[in-house]
Formats: C-alpha cells, structure tokens, sequence
C-alpha cells in the first residue's frame, strides 16, 4: 500500500505543498484558516513526517539526552523514566544515555556521545564547572540535581530543606545519638548541603557533633554499600538510637544489617532515607524517607530545557525545588 505523500495533503486541503511544508514545519506567515485545512487533510490522508527530512530542513531532530550515570539506583530510574515522558508529552523523543564516570558526562554534555539531540538533560554525579570551562555548548542543557553550575539551568534539589527535616524528626522522637550512613571518602568527614541540614537540627537541639558516628560505605548507590557500613558501625561499639542515610539504597542496606544484628527497627534504631524510592514503601519496616518533590523538578527541568530549544537566551537559571519528609513505620513505634 502506497503511503500518502505531502502532495496528496496538499492536494486534500487545496494549498499547494510549499504551504503544507510551511504548517509541518511550524513557520509563522501561515494564516489559521490553511494551517486548519492542512491538518485536517493531513488527518483525512494519513500522512506521517518524516522526522529525518524534517530534521534536514528544520536543522532539528526532535529528540533529547537523558542521561544519568546508572539505573540501578531506584532514584536515577525513577528521574530517567519521568524526564522521557514529560518529553514525550512535549513531542520530543528521547535517547537514554548512561554516564558512568565524569569523562562520559562530559561527552554526553559536549555532544561528543549524544550528537543527534536537540537538547539535553543530565542527572549528574560527578559534574562540575571545571568540566565545561571555556567551552561552547552547541544545544542547550538542563541539569537536574547536583551541584548547581552557574551556566546551566539547573533544578536544585532541597538536600538541606530535606535532611533538616529528617534530622529534626529524629530529634524529636528523643533520638540523640544519630549515626550518619553517608557517602564521604574514608577518612573524610562529611560536608555537602545534606551535612549541613543535619548540623543545623542537631545544633538547634543542643547535641554535639561526634565524628564516631559517621560511616560510609564503598558506594554510596548500592545497598550493599548501606549494608557494610552499618555492620562497621555495630562491630564499632560505639551507641547510637538512629540513623540517617544519605539516600534509600543506603537506607536498604543499613536496614538489612541491623536486622540480621538483631537490632529492633525502630525501637532500637530508627531509621531514614532520602528520595522516597517507591521501595521505601515496601521494606520492612517501611521507610521514612525524604522527598525531594522529584515531579516538580522534572517539570521544571523540562520546561526550562523547551524553553531554550525554542530560542530563549540569557544566563543561566537556577530553580530550587523544597523538600517534604515520609514519615513511616521506620521511625515511629507503634
């Protein structure tokens, strides 16, 4: 079966087929009146681009980078899977890109590994400013989470917001000696904005900091990295009656082990995370969680990268998003 030409739409809606190009291609100059009869002939033919020669004539390929630097982290899944539908429901098609290391963020950032997309949207691990110093960008990119680059649009997570609100929580519940499962280096103390939120509640309730009470594991992505740090902590012998964990695999990880160590969670330890993971809700006990709103980061970080596609200039801009707490059974003693 033969398929419809742009000759036969045009044909249909009775314009010739440099006006059904024109509509196609969303250039202005057309009236309502054609670009009407032109969709609605392309309707009645069945006509469907060709986003290849679309691309051609148009300098546009209609698609975008996702890229995260691994999909075993539920959070990283989740982002990826909402940033490829919200696109979708823009009309843009998406290519999955997976940065493992910073030289593979740099290539997908620079086009070096992404060189047919329009745009792109980077969920970083390792990305900073130095990465992109002194470099034109050939499309524009959105970064969503991370450290903020002041070139970029950038969704800024409510990391502080977010482990404030956990730490308070903990507090509160008469908690006082809160072990951090965290994701810094051997022999490095913790720092970053959610290291910040926990010095600030902590600080607020008169509690000292105690460097004792900080393990880390070897990935901070991989509940079995939760796993081991925990197990450090109680072959440690140090006391503490909480943890908070810089993230729900860790969180996984940690609750796993004090299981096994015959630790009652919470009434012994309780427990938090942060990304409120969809698995959270299913560990046992469930997990109190931080969530960093991450459909409104999406939207925002979809929005802003449209919005520059369609020609927007100007500097960068940088959206910070809040934080909400999950409170559940990880944490509160029935």
């Amino acid at each position: 079966m033969r398929r419809p030409t742009l000759a036969d739409v045009a044909a249909v809606a009775g314009v010739s087929a440099k006006s059904v190009s024109n509509v196609l291609l969303e250039r202005p100059g057309v009236s309502p009146a054609t670009r009407e009869r032109v969709q609605a002939a392309v309707a009645e033919v069945g006509y469907v681009v060709n986003q290849a020669g679309r691309g051609l004539v148009s300098g546009r390929t209609g698609r975008v980078a996702v890229v995260v630097p691994m999909l075993y982290q539920p959070y990283f899944a989740e982002m990826a899977e909402r940033a490829i539908l919200a696109l979708e429901a823009h009309g843009y098609t998406t290519t999955l890109r997976i940065a493992p290391d910073i030289e593979a963020e740099r290539a997908a950032v620079l086009g070096t590994s992404t060189p047919d997309v329009d745009g792109v949207i980077i969920c970083p691990h390792e990305f900073v400013d130095e990465m992109i110093e002194g470099v034109t960008l050939s499309r524009p990119v959105v970064q969503l989470g991370g450290k903020p680059i002041d070139r970029l649009d950038c969704v800024v997570m409510g990391e502080r917001e977010g482990a404030y609100l956990a730490a308070r929580h903990l507090l509160e519940s008469g908690r006082r000696r809160i072990a951090l499962v965290w994701n810094s280096p051997d022999g490095e103390l913790p720092s970053g904005d959610r290291y910040d939120g926990y010095r600030q509640a902590i600080g607020e309730f008169g509690v000292a900091l105690d460097p004792s009470l900080y393990a880390s594991g070897s990935d901070w992505d991989r509940r079995t990295s939760g796993y081991e740090a925990m197990v450090a902590l109680l072959r440690s012998g140090v006391r503490f009656d909480a943890a908070l964990c810089v993230n729900d695999a860790i969180a996984v990880g940690a609750l796993r082990a004090l299981r096994s160590h015959g630790r009652r969670v919470p009434e012994d330890v309780a427990v938090t995370g942060f990304d409120a993971t969809d698995e959270g809700e299913f560990t046992v006990p469930s997990l109190t969680s931080v969530s960093p709103r991450k459909p409104e980061m999406v939207e925002r970080a979809v929005s802003m990268l449209v919005e520059r596609m369609d020609g927007l200039e100007g500097p960068g801009r940088h959206v910070h998003t809040g934080a909400d707490l999950v409170v559940r059974d990880s944490t509160t003693s029935t």
